[in-house]
């Protein structure tokens, strides 16, 4: 298996009892996904996800928070950024729906916005009590993307709508209960969990991979939800309404620094 170098765009891959741990590794940053990591974790996806080496997919973050999303100091300048910036989201939700194995997000702690929306196209989400999702999008002039429109609803009906407008944080426990997390462990079992996860989903001669596909939403589907997130982002953009809303993000940073 060839993977680019895990130094240069910070996410690391271990393979353990035959399932492919990928640790989002840039904790002096809250593991924030800079374009090159998104596309990165694109392409190891796709390498591991057809079964050939490995029984399936682990996805966690290094330190005290899975992912802060999206790295606000590489927003995108210019219309070619803007596009790749939406487009490296989409894929990672691409790739991990296309694959014959199964994807397991282990959310060690807080996940915002793009990160925490990259969980819900993975097949099980587990978290531990530090566990936390923040969609703070609407006060930042930014929109949601990886087929989120369709994903969150998918899996919280209608807390879809409060989550995106109203921007709360909500906790592991709450979490769980409307259906974002499907269990809360001991952080210290996290990655063990989900390993033993994807063991008791693939069973020798069983038929998961064929399950996955009936059971994940229709990629036609996630495809139309893209378009139509790439329609509100272009508008935040052209509005901008993106651009004044990073900016807020960093004077409010500075002023509580």
């Amino acid at each position: 298996m060839t993977v680019p170098s895990v130094t240069e765009e910070q996410i690391a891959v271990d393979i353990v009892r035959e399932v492919a741990v990928l640790t989002l590794d840039r904790p002096e940053k809250l593991n924030a996904l800079t374009v090159a990591m998104r596309l990165r974790l694109a392409a190891l996806v796709r390498e591991l996800g057809t079964g050939d080496a490995v029984r399936g997919i682990v996805l966690t973050g290094r330190g005290r928070a899975f992912s802060a999303g999206e790295d606000l100091q590489q927003a995108p300048t210019t219309d070619e950024e803007l596009g790749l910036a939406f487009e490296s989201f989409h894929d990672v939700t691409r790739a991990i729906l296309e694959t014959r194995v199964p994807v397991v997000a282990a959310v060690n702690g807080l996940a915002v916005g793009g990160a925490s929306e990259i969980t819900l196209c993975c097949d099980a989400r587990i978290g531990t009590p530090a566990t936390s999702y923040f969609q703070p999008e609407n006060a930042r002039g930014l929109t949601i993307s990886n087929a989120t429109s369709l994903l969150l609803r998918r899996l919280v009906g209608n807390h879809a709508m409060r989550m995106v407008l109203a921007s709360p944080r909500v906790p592991a426990d709450e979490a769980l209960r409307i259906g974002l997390l499907d269990e809360v462990v001991d952080p210290d079992a996290l990655v063990d969990h989900a390993v033993e996860t994807v063991h008791a989903w693939t069973p020798d001669g069983g038929t998961t991979a064929l399950h996955l596909a009936l059971l994940r939403p229709l990629l036609a589907e996630v495809e139309a939800a893209f378009a139509r997130e790439d329609v509100a982002a272009r508008e935040a953009w052209t509005s901008g309404l993106l651009t004044a809303g990073v900016a807020g993000f960093w004077n409010t940073k500075e002023t509580s620094a």
